[in-house]
């Protein structure tokens, strides 16, 4: 299951991360997040080991989402070497969500 993180851990876990990491921006208000949340398990247990998981809601670390302009939820942002190299806005199929990791 992926993590719930915050503003202070994002940092060690997302930026300093020597893995691909996907951070699903969610708020728990959000339908579209609820119906994402099982594909995202699935991915995460298929691809263990090659990338990370985390979670930030959107509600309690509001900072972060401005800080990356997130505007809707949920919003999939992509980080490689602590740059954030792609983003995925709204819900997709867990075939879209795979290929796009396996870019990185």
């Amino acid at each position: 299951m992926a993590k719930v993180i915050n503003s202070s851990e994002f940092e060690g876990n997302v930026l300093n991360s020597s893995e691909t990491v996907l951070v699903d921006f969610f708020a728990t208000w959000c339908g579209p997040c609820k119906m994402i949340a099982p594909v995202l398990e699935e991915l995460s247990e298929e691809m263990k080991g090659k990338v990370e998981m985390f979670k930030v809601d959107v509600d309690r670390s509001a900072e972060l989402a401005q800080k990356y302009g997130i505007q809707g939820v949920p919003t999939l942002m992509i980080f490689k070497d602590g740059k954030s190299v792609d983003r995925i806005v709204g819900f997709q199929p867990k075939e879209i969500l795979k290929s796009r990791l396996q870019q990185y």
